[in-house]
């Protein structure tokens, strides 16, 4: 399975630190770590996590920064709309995004406490694999749900 990561260069060095998290998430899972992706901020992630997933070699991706706290109320707009876009880019690329961005309405000291939440936004995406099955040439999955996958269960009138 091949992950992508895409970290925010603000703030640092804490994205550094949960850039390191993942990467050593992922090898402990067993995904590949295909491309790594440096961006300004975290505002410039959902457009590089956009082109990752048009790559037929990445199966999912992680978005890594962290939104702290400054005089004004911008890391509320930054967070607020960078979660729904890459909800959006996930649901129309059909590939899991994890969600590896801190705050907002964090202190430092706060952000610092949460750099392991970029190793669990790894988790989570290569689980999201796992469960959506694998990928096939050119993007499209097996039709046939393995058990325990999304999919697997029968959902009709009595059991919706």
């Amino acid at each position: 399975m091949n992950i992508a990561l895409v970290v925010s260069e603000f703030n640092a060095p804490i994205p550094d630190r949960m850039l390191e998290a993942a990467r050593a998430r992922a090898r402990k899972l067993g995904a590949d770590v295909v491309a790594v992706v440096r961006v300004p901020g975290v505002w410039e992630i959902p457009l590089a996590v956009k082109a990752l997933l048009a790559r037929e070699d990445v199966h999912a991706a992680v978005a890594i920064g962290a939104v702290v706290k400054g005089e004004t109320e911008h890391d509320e707009l930054i967070a607020e709309t960078v979660a729904p876009a890459l909800m959006r880019l996930q649901l129309e690329a059909g590939k899991p995004v994890g969600l590896g961005i801190t705050g907002p309405g964090m202190t430092w000291d706060q952000a610092e406490a949460r750099v392991g939440n970029a190793a669990r936004a790894v988790e989570a995406a290569v689980r999201m694999v796992g469960h959506l099955g694998p990928p096939l040439k050119g993007g499209t999955r097996v039709r046939r749900a393995r058990k325990g996958s999304l999919g697997s269960r029968r959902v009709s009138a009595r059991n919706p």
